[in-house]
């Protein structure tokens, strides 16, 4: 499962990286696609809600029986995850403006973006800073199994669904390279 997060961590890097693309086009002036944007944004919401937050609900309940140090820094990513999803829910609201043709101020829009992208970027490397080395201290090959299998859906369906449901986005992303 481990391997899992890791590769899912490599998934939302090549995101994040293709909505930076989008974000630079933005800050020279220029209008990106923004129906890629939306693509973008909207599947990062239904991971958070279908993959990520029940996942950390099954960290946080585990380590509350094996770790209780440890509860402390799920509940700050927990908080720090809420944190992002509304600010994806207010960049997804403005893009809906945007493809509208509402009026939308692009140097706000582009600074707002950048925002998220920065704090999803950081949020990124504290799970791998802090909360997978408690993973790997506090849980066995037997018990990441239980977890894995308590998930609703796991990564492979995941990205059989992007491939169906955001066919341009995976093509981008199959062209993307993973962020260092």
């Amino acid at each position: 499962m481990l391997t899992q997060l890791r590769q899912d961590h490599a998934n939302m890097a090549r995101m994040l990286h293709v909505l930076q693309l989008k974000q630079k086009t933005l800050a020279t002036g220029e209008r990106p696609n923004f129906q890629l944007v939306r693509e973008v944004v909207d599947y990062i919401l239904d991971y958070m809600d279908g993959f990520t937050m029940p996942l950390e609900r099954l960290f946080t309940e585990q380590l509350q029986e094996v770790s209780p140090e440890g509860v402390a820094v799920t509940e700050r990513l927990a908080e720090d995850y809420r944190d992002l999803k509304k600010r994806l829910g207010r960049l997804s609201n403005d893009i809906d403006m945007i493809l509208m043709d509402a009026v939308v101020p692009m140097d706000r829009f582009a600074d707002d973006l950048k925002a998220y992208l920065d704090a999803h970027r950081a949020y990124l490397r504290d799970e791998r800073e802090l909360l997978f080395p408690l993973i790997r201290e506090h849980f066995d090959d037997e018990a990441l199994d239980r977890l894995a299998r308590a998930l609703p859906e796991d990564a492979a369906v995941q990205l059989e669904r992007l491939q169906e449901a955001y066919p341009e986005l995976y093509a981008e992303l199959k062209e993307a390279p993973v962020p260092v």
